[in-house]
């Protein structure tokens, strides 16, 4: 695994062990108030970075593309956004973060859909 596909797999690793960190500190405090914002990071930090990684490994096509690394961007700066965008609604002092967080994940996966459509039929 290289280029595109190893940088959205090896961001997913990192977002997963945030997230098995929050977890973890969360069970030890009895403080789930920020269940939401540690789903996300998990959801869409690991799972969907990690499906994106493997998908960019499979169609290396898709993987040299310029949109591929638009992609990435898109989707980590969604990720970065989002998790502290939450904590920031859930606290009452604001939804902006959320909201853009929001808007960028969307975006990447409507990138990720037009990807899977325009590299159709092109797997290694």
């Amino acid at each position: 695994m290289q280029g595109t596909a190893f940088r959205f797999f090896a961001t997913a690793v990192v977002f997963v062990v945030i997230g098995m960190a929050w977890g973890i500190h969360m069970s030890a405090t009895g403080n789930h108030l920020y269940a939401p914002a540690h789903a996300h990071v998990n959801l869409l930090g690991w799972v969907t970075m990690g499906l994106f990684g493997i998908y960019y490994h499979l169609v290396p096509a898709a993987a040299a593309s310029r949109l591929a690394t638009i992609h990435y961007a898109v989707a980590t700066l969604g990720v970065v956004l989002i998790a502290p965008g939450i904590v920031m609604a859930i606290d009452g002092t604001g939804e902006a973060l959320a909201k853009a967080g929001s808007v960028l994940s969307i975006l990447s996966m409507l990138i990720f859909l037009w990807t899977v459509i325009s590299t159709r039929g092109k797997a290694s």
